[in-house]
């Protein structure tokens, strides 16, 4: 037997910029970036989040300045493509053939650009369009969200939704810039605002005490959504899964060890029973909350830690519970991870606020006792709301979703 082994290594390089107002006249972000390709022009293909589009006051007119201003430098191939926002246009395979078609159409080679501006649905979709189309084309992300900037614009995965299952087709290809202007964030609902703070405190539970002490001490901040603890937020979650991704050694996820996926195979499930309506952020605050108090159960974090996680879920204005939780089937939805995966079943959980384990089974008893101390817990909650309603106190709106 003869056999030849073949082994190489690639580097991937690229930036993440923080910024505002992009597309003004004196911004040098995009123009740099670009200039430092030495092709002269740039051909860009440009799509944009139908909800970005609608709440961005004289968007596409400012794009179009810009477009005027640099146009030596780069080139609009056709008028920005809008694609639907939110997790519903992962579900669609006819927006990945769009904007296959426009590759093809406008004959954009692999020295073309596509710009994706939008929130992480769309991110992803023209993400996993860009790495298929003549098996990769150069990709810019435009996060506009909180969820997005903090997290699903910066790492190098790319997917859509199929048969039922989220991101079942996808793939992993790091993007040649990522460039989060903060203007954005201010046409955001507080419903949207908040989804993204998720992300930052699963980060900070399983990677830095220090920074989910700062979550915990600015929580009132945080709950109204102030601009300077919302964006130092968004720089220290980006700042972490950065390092991840660049030190773990598994980049492409080789392994069955997803640290980074704490509390989402519970929200991924909870993503698909509510057919997206669920936020990805609040489905993984629910997740947090369901393996924090598991992590409990199992002595690995203390009544004061799991005090302050609930806690600081709960005063950002996350509603812990759902009653699609009472349709999950734990076993299957705990074989559909290990199979999204690969390998042996893998499941990062907490030792400790800032360090994390991974275990290899779940007690499907001892879990489903968590939800049901959720569900206790939300009714309390709902109780003692009604109560103050009826004192004329009043309480604040948390975006709750009714499934």
């Amino acid at each position: 037997m003869e056999s030849i082994r073949q082994e190489f290594t690639l580097s991937y390089s690229y930036p993440v910029f923080f910024t505002r107002d992009l597309f003004g006249e004196g911004n040098p972000v995009l123009p740099e970036l670009l200039s430092s390709y030495g092709e002269r022009p740039v051909r860009i293909a440009l799509v944009i989040d139908s909800e970005v589009a609608r709440l961005t006051t004289g968007l596409l007119e400012k794009i179009k300045r810009f477009a005027s201003l640099h146009q030596g430098l780069l080139e609009f191939v056709t008028h920005p493509l809008v694609l639907p926002g939110g997790e519903g246009c992962k579900n669609k395979p006819q927006e990945v053939e769009r904007l296959h078609a426009l590759v093809e159409k406008e004959g954009l080679c692999r020295h073309s650009f596509i710009i994706a501006m939008g929130g992480g649905a769309v991110l992803d979709v023209v993400g996993y369009a860009a790495a298929t189309a003549h098996r990769g084309i150069r990709l810019i992300r435009l996060p506009t969200t909180v969820l997005a900037q903090n997290d699903a614009g910066v790492g190098v995965k790319n997917g859509v939704n199929a048969f039922g299952r989220k991101n079942f087709l996808g793939t992993f290809a790091p993007p040649c810039a990522v460039i989060n202007d903060f203007d954005f964030l201010r046409t955001l609902t507080e419903r949207d605002q908040r989804a993204g703070i998720a992300e930052a405190i699963k980060v900070a539970l399983i990677k830095d005490r220090p920074f989910f002490q700062r979550l915990y001490a600015q929580r009132r901040e945080l709950s109204v959504f102030s601009p300077p603890a919302m964006e130092r937020l968004i720089v220290s979650c980006a700042e972490l899964h950065l390092e991840h991704i660049r030190s773990c050694g598994d980049p492409f996820e080789f392994g069955t060890s997803r640290p980074l996926d704490f509390g989402h195979w519970t929200a991924h499930k909870l993503e698909e029973l509510t057919h997206g309506e669920l936020r990805h952020g609040e489905a993984v605050a629910i997740g947090i909350a369901l393996d924090s108090l598991y992590s409990h159960r199992r002595s690995l974090i203390s009544d004061l830690d799991l005090h302050r996680i609930l806690t600081l879920l709960e005063e950002v204005g996350f509603t812990l519970y759902d009653t699609a939780l009472r349709w999950i089937d734990i076993a299957r939805a705990l074989q559909e991870f290990r199979e999204h995966l690969g390998g042996v079943l893998s499941i990062p959980l907490l030792k400790g606020v800032g360090k994390r384990i991974e275990v290899h089974e779940i007690d499907v008893d001892v879990y489903q006792e968590c939800i049901s101390t959720l569900a206790a817990k939300e009714s309390r909650r709902g109780e003692s709301h009604g109560l103050s309603e009826k004192s004329a106190i009043g309480t604040r709106d948390t975006g709750r979703l009714v499934s």
